[in-house]
């Protein structure tokens, strides 16, 4: 227990590279227009949005499943 201080501060500077980082990508994938794809279904009126981003949820996991694969397949 004596390095807490240091194990907490680790843990937050990793947290908000990360943060950083999502950012980062979500600003540069919306400027690129990923989270609008045809086949993401969006409904709305004077004051109201809905927003159903079923395209970009499937290209997503698709993505997450082929780096997840291929970091299981490079441990073994």
């Amino acid at each position: 227990m004596g390095n807490f201080p240091e194990n907490i501060a680790k843990i937050l500077i990793f947290t908000g590279a990360v943060l950083i980082f999502a950012g980062l990508a979500f600003f540069a994938l919306t400027k690129m227009g990923f989270f609008r794809l045809p086949g993401d279904m969006e409904w709305g009126g004077k004051n109201w949005k809905i927003y159903f981003p079923i395209t970009t949820s499937i290209v997503i996991s698709i993505i997450l499943t082929l780096v997840f694969w291929l970091i299981d397949h490079l441990r073994k």
